[in-house]
């Protein structure tokens, strides 16, 4: 599968990776309602996903836990350039790959550049040109 690990709810904050409807997603907002006579402390998150930037929300007790992905940061540098496709190499391995190249990075992808590019849930996604 992918890597990932449980963590409580409650010790997520914003700005952290969450795993919602089997997507990863950025912590936007976190707010945490009181408990009631009877309850738990609630855990309301909102968050956006890190690969199609979807909004997502869910609402939980403070004591359970959730997925979080684990994220590898890596870099790579452009061997070749077809359509909307680079073709890569890990600077650490030396593994060749192709990447998607998003629409904002198009204009300054080039070959012999280095990329930073992300490892999560079993896919590479090209994030920044360096």
């Amino acid at each position: 599968m992918y890597e990932k690990k449980l963590v409580s709810i409650g010790s997520l904050k914003k700005g952290d990776t969450i795993i919602i409807d089997n997507a990863a997603c950025k912590i936007m907002d976190v707010s945490i309602s009181k408990p009631g006579k009877h309850g738990h402390a609630k855990i309301n998150l909102t968050a956006v996903g890190l690969l199609d930037d979807k909004k997502r929300n869910i609402v939980m007790p403070g004591h359970d836990r959730v997925e979080t992905p684990i994220v590898e940061k890596k870099t790579a540098q452009v061997l070749s350039i077809a359509g909307n496709t680079a073709n890569v190499m890990d600077m650490e391995t030396y593994e060749t790959f192709d990447l998607d190249i998003p629409e904002e990075l198009k204009a300054d992808v080039a070959e012999g550049k280095s990329v930073l590019y992300w490892t999560l849930m079993g896919m590479k996604v090209m994030k920044q040109v360096k």
